[in-house]
């Protein structure tokens, strides 16, 4: 698959639909209706060759991840590290099957990390638990921009902050110092992972015959599951025992003071996206990102600024991503997207100071005998994780008038 092709195709297309939205403006007219499905449709078979590329891409870059984990066997250190994998991964393949008792010696040995004497459950094989919060990264487009971080000691995460900064310095003289500033305040904040857990039941027929591995079918369920509750808490969250969201005003994350308004009551003006990014320090804009649902950027693709340029623009190569403003964005399904008074509708931000902090405990747990009248298997997977934003100089949210 040619994606630099897609990508020019894609271009292609965004440009037809700018050329409709021109020739009305050259007329002095507003699009008919006519060309206002045309234009949905150019942008819809734009944004699906968007879509064929990210999944094209992500795949590619899960294969790289698994050729890295499992080096062909005529490389350095090949055979012991790729021969203890595929050990670990029959071994667990085997008691996602059938169980503990179809465990021979040599899976035990390969499964040693750690066992329950009662039954319960086995703890993964690393590979498998890094497959899993690789997927989760994958799902979460928050996670690739937030700072992410293992607590591997203590309960929580402290992060010191600066609350009150010193006055300006005194012009003087010579043996003088200037006058005194008390004014210096420090504060903290604390992340304390909070437990994520969720429960999938299979069918013992469909482990038994299934022509995808189970071990897959498990991954896949739980990952995308722990992916769309930690979304929406990054998004929407109280921040009680659970992440606070981006979303969410609070003197803790970010206050109303960070507040900017769309400039109407029920869409996005091109002068409320300029206002919003120019409440934003220019220090952040090198790594600023915006964050929209697909319903906010269908708006703001058809606004154009005073001098009638598009606030939208197409990228056209991998290293220019679509933006908005000359700013990238990214775009959530749970980022809320309800156009009416004083709502919140998207964010112009530097998201690497939205920390995320995992502890490292991750266990899957087999529950044998619960669903055995319904024929069935359950798992249970379990992340502790907690989030917030940490300074809120680098956010500025976005609500309606």
């Amino acid at each position: 698959m040619d994606i630099n092709a897609m990508r020019q195709e894609r271009a292609r297309l965004a440009k037809q639909a700018r050329g409709i939205l021109d020739i009305a403006q050259a007329a002095s007219r507003s699009i008919t209706g006519e060309e206002e499905a045309e234009f949905d449709r150019l942008m819809e078979d734009a944004d699906k060759i968007e879509r064929t590329i990210e999944r094209e891409e992500k795949l590619r870059g899960q294969e790289k991840r698994i050729a890295d984990l499992n080096p062909p066997k005529d490389e350095p250190n090949g055979p012991d590290s790729g021969g203890e994998q595929e050990r670990q991964a029959r071994a667990w393949s085997a008691f996602l099957r059938d169980g503990r008792a179809a465990l021979s010696q040599e899976h035990a040995r390969a499964l040693n990390m750690g066992s329950d004497p009662e039954g319960g459950y086995l703890v993964a094989p690393p590979q498998w638990v890094q497959q899993l919060l690789q997927a989760v990264d994958d799902e979460v487009p928050l996670r690739q921009l937030a700072t992410v971080m293992p607590l591997t000691e203590g309960e929580s995460l402290g992060v010191p902050t600066l609350e009150t900064d010193l006055g300006d310095a005194d012009w003087t003289s010579e043996v003088a110092t200037g006058n005194q500033d008390d004014a210096l305040r420090f504060g903290g904040r604390e992340l304390s992972p909070n437990p994520l857990a969720k429960r999938v039941k299979i069918s013992r027929t469909l482990l038994r015959r299934a022509a995808m591995d189970p071990e897959q079918i498990v991954r896949d369920r739980l990952s995308y599951k722990f992916a769309v509750t930690q979304e929406k808490a990054f998004m929407t969250g109280d921040g009680n025992k659970k992440p606070l969201g981006l979303f969410t005003a609070s003197t803790q994350g970010i206050s109303t003071s960070r507040d900017v308004v769309t400039g109407s009551a029920t869409d996005v003006t091109a002068d409320g996206l300029i206002d919003a990014k120019y409440t934003l320090k220019p220090q952040y804009w090198s790594r600023a990102r915006w964050l929209w649902h697909r319903d906010a950027i269908k708006r703001i693709r058809k606004l154009k600024d005073l001098n009638g340029v598009y606030v939208w623009q197409a990228g056209l190569a991998s290293d220019r991503p679509d933006s908005i403003l000359d700013v990238p964005y990214v775009v959530s399904e749970w980022v809320p997207n309800t156009f009416t008074t004083g709502l919140y509708v998207g964010m112009i931000a530097d998201f690497s100071y939205y920390w995320v902090v995992d502890a490292l405990d991750m266990e899957v747990q087999r529950l044998v005998e619960l669903y055995a009248e319904k024929n069935q298997v359950g798992f249970i997977g379990r992340l502790e994780t907690d989030a917030m934003p940490v300074l809120e100089e680098a956010f500025v949210r976005i609500k309606t008038s």
